[in-house]
């Protein structure tokens, strides 16, 4: 009966992932969040139990990732069979930028990785960037601009860099990666369409070395992985794969005639909530 929790909590948490990841909400935030309230114990010693976790968190976010290279597939294979070298061209170009733009997260993350995992996970951390975050999405929708980049082909280097800078501060949690480099590529003059598609893309190669470096640390560390914890693995796995597709196929739908103020409201009410609870010592 006890597998069977878990196992129903890892459904949950591969739920909440395949929706958070790409909205602009903070999925590391709502993870770390719902450990206060509805942990995993797949492991009775503690120290299995965080370092299952710690891979876990990983390992569905790159359900995500999967998602994004299922749905995107003949935008992102240069060699797909019928494409024209100009095609090739634009689709090398595309995936260069996409480098580029990994680059300052890549950088930041390899050395700060222990510090985010030990100090920025506090819940007033996480309560504050909410807020600020969704303040500045708010902000943005009131603020006139004139959209420059509406195509990914539009995107140039520095533009790249730019979105990057913006991706390295969703290290900490509670930012959201996705927020993040959407808020900073529409203030850099993308379209909404346009700063949704590059931030999915961004999520390739910067989550698939996050959940490489999780897996091989677990692995080196000598750390338990039983028949029963990889199932609860793999089921978190896969619903946040198919939720994923989803979420960014109804996403999709859903700026091409709406803003992002939505989002902003609710990260400021879900921020306020966190900071209440940090503050009575509920979390």
């Amino acid at each position: 009966m006890e597998f069977i929790w878990e196992l129903l909590k890892s459904v949950i948490y591969g739920i909440v992932q395949g929706i958070t990841e790409w909205l602009p909400i903070s999925s590391t935030g709502h993870l770390i969040l719902m450990t206060e309230f509805m942990p995993l114990h797949v492991f009775s010693d503690p120290a299995s139990n965080q370092a299952f976790w710690d891979m876990y968190k990983v390992v569905i976010q790159f359900g995500s990732i999967l998602a994004v290279l299922v749905l995107f597939w003949n935008r992102l294979w240069p060699f797909r069979e019928g494409n024209s070298p100009k095609k090739q061209n634009y689709i090398m170009r595309l995936w260069f930028m996409v480098v580029v733009g990994c680059i300052p997260a890549g950088i930041l993350g390899l050395l700060f990785e222990d510090l985010i995992d030990s100090v920025l996970n506090a819940s007033w951390v996480i309560g504050l960037t909410l807020i600020i975050y969704g303040v500045l999405f708010i902000w943005m929708e009131n603020k006139e601009r004139k959209y420059r980049i509406t195509a990914t082909g539009h995107i140039t280097i520095k533009d790249a860099l730019g979105v990057g800078i913006f991706q390295a501060l969703a290290l900490i949690p509670g930012t959201s990666r996705s927020g993040s480099t959407i808020l900073g590529a529409t203030l850099l003059g993308f379209n909404r369409k346009t700063a949704a598609e590059y931030s999915f893309f961004l999520a390739i190669p910067v989550m698939f070395g996050a959940s490489a470096l999780k897996i091989v640390k677990y692995v080196i560390k000598g750390a338990e992985l039983t028949g029963g914890s990889f199932v609860i693995l793999m089921v978190g796995f896969a619903i946040s794969f198919f939720v994923s597709i989803a979420v960014i196929r109804k996403l999709m739908e859903y700026i091409r005639n709406h803003d992002f103020k939505i989002f902003g409201i609710y990260r400021i009410a879900l921020g306020i909530l966190v900071l209440l609870l940090s503050l009575i010592g509920v979390i």
